[in-house]
């Protein structure tokens, strides 16, 4: 996004996007499936100081700190944001929502630079998690294809040991975006739903391309059934 070139209007982007999600989370009607399957990790991961992963499809980025809201009953969560231009746009206003990140970019053979980020950014995520903190991550980005998970989510899950969990989040009516992946904005008192599924540990013996193929088709099934309680028609994912 060109806009985003320019510092000042950087900031004012980021003051209204942060305010306007603050206050329509507030106005949201909430259906939820499965939050007892999240409580428990919590729980579990507050007594025992085991951490956690939390797996959303990138169209769900503007709606995701409303699945893992800060407070003391759950560990604290840190996002993982690419290092683009509209990655540092998404990392300043999730973290006026509350929501640190941790940058990195995909993996490239092509690109070392890219490659070295991508790498640390690994390190410091099984480093957060090892210590009993939670890593939220989007599975399908920063570029896609969507709702294809990638293998990086199984890599964090099996060097970490933690547990995963899936969330599927809808809402109508809400605006969708002309990116990629179709990026949800919500409207203020829109119907929403959030739908959990997990959770599941990646094994060192386990085959990661069986995990992946398994995650993947979990994570859509919660997307899916998230997009029927709100009576969405037209939510299913734009393959490319």
């Amino acid at each position: 996004m060109k806009p985003l070139r320019s510092p000042l209007v950087m900031r004012i982007l980021v003051r209204l996007m942060s305010g306007y999600l603050a206050l329509t989370y507030r106005t949201l009607r909430w259906t939820r499936e499965g939050q007892d399957l999240a409580q428990g990790v919590w729980a579990k991961s507050l007594a025992s100081g085991e951490g956690a992963i939390l797996a959303l499809w990138h169209s769900r980025v503007p709606v995701g700190p409303a699945t893992w809201p800060q407070g003391a009953d759950k560990p604290e969560i840190r996002v993982l944001v690419s290092q683009s231009r509209d990655g540092e746009f998404i990392a300043r206003v999730i973290a006026r929502l509350g929501l640190p990140s941790i940058r990195g970019s995909s993996l490239k053979k092509t690109d070392t630079a890219k490659n070295k980020g991508g790498e640390q950014a690994f390190r410091d995520m099984v480093k957060w998690v090892k210590d009993g903190g939670a890593m939220a991550i989007t599975p399908d980005g920063p570029r896609g294809p969507v709702e294809v998970l990638q293998k990086g989510a199984v890599a964090l899950a099996r060097v970490s040991g933690a547990p995963v969990l899936f969330v599927g989040v809808a809402m109508q009516p809400c605006i969708r975006l002309g990116t990629w992946d179709r990026t949800i904005i919500p409207l203020p008192f829109a119907r929403a739903a959030m739908v959990w599924d997990g959770p599941v540990r990646a094994g060192r013996a386990d085959d990661p391309d069986v995990l992946a193929s398994d995650w993947e088709a979990r994570l859509s099934a919660v997307s899916r059934r998230a997009e029927v309680l709100v009576g969405e028609m037209d939510g299913a994912p734009v393959r490319h």
